[in-house]
């Protein structure tokens, strides 16, 4: 066996250097390690799976012949510890095929990545076994002194990756994801029946702001504070900060939420600042989709204005499936933001941490600092604009006329069709993307848009080139959509989707001629991780 370092050899075993007909080609291997492009590490590929886990976790020395698997447990109880492939061949199908999926299709959802290699290594390993209730030198569990130093590192490279001074602002990294990180604020400070204003579920906000219909409280956010949205302006697809400003004079919030999950303009933080202090608001910035934007400071600095700000850890940052609260270490409005906060995350809302997800994070947050995270966020954002650009001279209306980050939002509505139907023919031409509501829809079930992101592609590679192609791909997949909407025996869009899944859908050739060029684009690029 050969191998480039020690370190890699786990990850290395598990996807060996490419060779004609695998999935994996040589295109855009250049990369340092730390940029959107692959770099895989030099390891000759070994015979069988049962060969590199019987070996390695043995610590047997390795050999070019296979090793048996280890007996585990006493008389009695013992068992072989085998391979996925071995102990449940099911699942591994199952995951293949995902694989496969991804590896093909064109991955457009905004709130998804590729995380790293090494993030998928400390995700699997031996951090999940172990149980860590509390934080850094204050556990219920004994035999956490290298938890503690693992959370404790990872906590000090979130603050560095953010730009932050340690003796100003704190970080819990133990949230399970950004859902749960926003109602451990809330619960931190806020009580029961208190009042929030977040972006409208259907202007680009995020269910977990506090979204309620007038007949049901959606949101959990919703159930246990009172809640009321502010608005994009529907002439210009902003944020409406003056009607903002109104509405929070009336309805005195305790909390004002930034932050978006389909939103693809930046905040205006100093104005948000100041109808914060106008009503005595505390004002909390949820990046989830733009972290990894932030750190890279391609986007403006909500910490310069916001007293708490939190956000998941895999979409744009290229992390873990985790979460993030940040706050400032002074009293904000008479509140101790960083016991109650941390108060809130454990004993309040959650037990244990997944120390196996801290331990990725830690890994994403150091590859956050690179030079390399910065010129991929900036291409992040370019590609984005070639898309949007591309789409606009196609004759689409974007919601706010194009964007400033890592997403597009298509309004469907003036070509009479909507973000649904869209939605599945594109999947079924291995394009896959989001239905998205967008200002004045009155179904989220039947949206009238889509919402197009660009950091998963731009991580396998892609840069302005291959986005204006995808552009036209979507165009295409539109216009099949429409002749379908009109060949469909019934008006309902469950008409519609029994009409193209039928032997009968007259459009399979087309369908399946895209599906075949776009395939043809993505099997070019390489697929991160193992």
């Amino acid at each position: 066996m050969q191998a480039c370092g020690g370190a890699a050899v786990m990850g290395s075993l598990q996807q060996p250097t490419w060779t004609k007909g695998t999935i994996f080609p040589n295109k855009g291997l250049t990369g340092s390690g730390f940029s959107h492009q692959l770099k895989l590490n030099c390891v000759k590929p070994v015979r069988s799976s049962s060969y590199i886990e019987g070996s390695l976790v043995a610590g047997r020395p390795s050999s070019s012949v296979s090793v048996p698997m280890p007996e585990i447990g006493g008389n009695g109880s013992s068992f072989v510890d085998n391979g996925l492939s071995e102990a449940d061949p099911e699942v591994r199908a199952i995951i293949d095929m995902e694989k496969q999926r991804q590896f093909k299709s064109l991955e457009l959802i905004a709130s998804e990545n590729f995380t790293y290699r090494a993030v998928m290594e400390a995700v699997g390993s031996c951090l999940t076994n172990k149980y860590s209730e509390g934080l850094p030198g204050k556990r219920y569990y004994g035999g956490n002194e290298h938890i503690d130093e693992l959370e404790t590192l990872c906590q000090r490279r979130a603050l560095t990756a953010f730009h932050l001074d340690g003796m100003k602002w704190g970080v819990n990294v133990q949230p399970l994801s950004g859902s749960p990180a926003n109602f451990e604020v809330y619960t931190a400070i806020l009580k029961p029946h208190d009042r929030l204003m977040g972006l409208d579920l259907s202007h680009g906000g995020h269910l977990s702001h506090g979204f309620m219909t007038p007949k049901r409280r959606v949101s959990g956010t919703s159930i246990y504070f009172e809640s009321m949205s502010y608005r994009l302006n529907e002439s210009t697809g902003l944020v409406d900060y003056d009607k903002l400003e109104e509405m929070a004079d009336r309805f005195k919030p305790k909390l004002i939420i930034a932050g978006a999950s389909a939103y693809p303009r930046d905040f205006d933080y100093p104005r948000m600042r100041k109808i914060a202090d106008s009503v005595g608001a505390f004002l909390m910035m949820d990046m989830a989709h733009i972290s990894g934007l932030v750190a890279a400071s391609v986007l403006a600095n909500p910490f310069d204005y916001c007293d708490i700000v939190t956000t998941t850890t895999h979409k744009s940052l290229r992390g873990p499936r985790g979460g993030m609260i940040f706050f400032k270490k002074d009293t904000v409005l008479g509140v101790d933001l960083e016991t109650a906060i941390n108060n809130a995350v454990f004993p309040g809302l959650q037990g244990g941490p997944h120390n196996h997800t801290i331990g990725g994070l830690a890994v994403c947050l150091k590859y956050a600092q690179s030079p390399e995270f910065k010129a991929y966020q900036n291409q992040v954002v370019s590609n984005c604009r070639a898309l949007a650009s591309r789409l606009t001279e196609r004759g689409y209306k974007l919601v706010s006329g194009g964007s400033d980050n890592h997403l597009v939002l298509v309004d469907l509505r003036p070509l009479g069709i909507d973000g649904a139907r869209v939605e599945k023919i594109l999947d079924m031409a291995s394009i896959t993307l989001n239905k998205n509501s967008v200002p004045g829809d009155k179904s989220a079930v039947v949206p009238g848009g889509i919402r197009i992101g660009s950091p998963a592609m731009t991580t396998r590679g892609f840069t302005e080139k291959e986005f204006i192609a995808v552009a036209d791909y979507i165009h295409e997949g539109v216009q099949i959509t429409i002749d379908a909407k009109r060949a469909a025996s019934g008006s309902k869009l469950q008409d519609f989707m029994k009409f193209v899944a039928s032997p009968e859908f007259s459009l399979k050739d087309r369908v399946s001629d895209l599906q075949r060029r776009v395939e043809a684009l993505t099997t070019q690029f390489p697929l991160p991780g193992v």
